[in-house]
């Protein structure tokens, strides 16, 4: 999730609460944590504002420390988020299977996409995609053609086939082929869960999947203990 001010605090996850949500607060009960104010007309999000604020905050469960960059133009309240650290990082759960190389990659572009990277995000779903399905026996011609032949194998459905071209495909040829543009958030959202769906059809279950590919001659046979 993103971070979201109110009233002061920020609700963000905290990575010393493992996955909790929690506020983080400018204050106890007795004082502030500390303010740094930058006074300064500016423009930020197509809002203009007179300062930049550096608040100090604490996590109201763990106590961890955090702190927030919000834009206002004398009440904090009215104020608007910048960015928010430590950084709120969604991590979609996978299954256990996953090889541990293409796990790392999707781990890394969830990292991007929490910084705000999302052209780097997006080119790492595309190669968390790409190497998915190299692994799996899908190594030759080009990506389009992976994708076409696990969907006619049966790995993966007709609609994941279509999510799998326009949500991640062709947005990672875009920031890796084309000119640069930005890539917005929402993007990387639709990629990302759409790499988490189709890591759940390769190793969700993993037996039916094995008998597929062998199947199709993708992979070779698991050997027999008597072999």
């Amino acid at each position: 999730m993103k971070p979201l001010y109110k009233d002061l605090n920020v609700r963000a996850h905290c990575p010393d609460c493992g996955a909790a949500v929690s506020t983080f607060e400018h204050r106890d009960a007795q004082k502030e944590y500390g303010t740094i104010i930058v006074n300064a007309n500016h423009n930020f999000q197509g809002g203009n504002y007179s300062r930049i604020l550096y608040v100090l905050m604490r996590c109201a469960s763990c106590h961890r420390g955090g702190l927030a960059t919000i834009h206002d133009s004398g009440n904090v309240a009215q104020g608007a988020l910048e960015s928010f650290f430590p950084i709120s990082i969604d991590n979609a759960a996978i299954p256990t299977g996953v090889p541990q190389g293409i796990a790392a990659e999707f781990r890394e572009a969830e990292l991007c996409a929490a910084f705000g990277a999302y052209r780097g995000a997006s080119a790492l779903l595309r190669s968390t995609l790409e190497k998915t399905l190299k692994v799996n026996g899908y190594g030759k011609g080009s990506l389009e053609g992976k994708i076409d032949e696990a969907a006619s194998d049966g790995v993966i459905t007709a609609a994941r086939r279509k999510r799998a071209h326009d949500d991640i495909r062709v947005l990672g040829n875009d920031v890796l082929h084309d000119e640069w543009r930005e890539v917005k958030e929402e993007e990387v959202s639709g990629a990302h869960q759409y790499i988490q769906r189709i890591l759940e059809d390769f190793y969700d279950d993993r037996p039916s999947v094995d008998a597929i590919l062998t199947s199709k001659k993708r992979i070779q046979p698991a050997p027999t203990q008597n072999q």
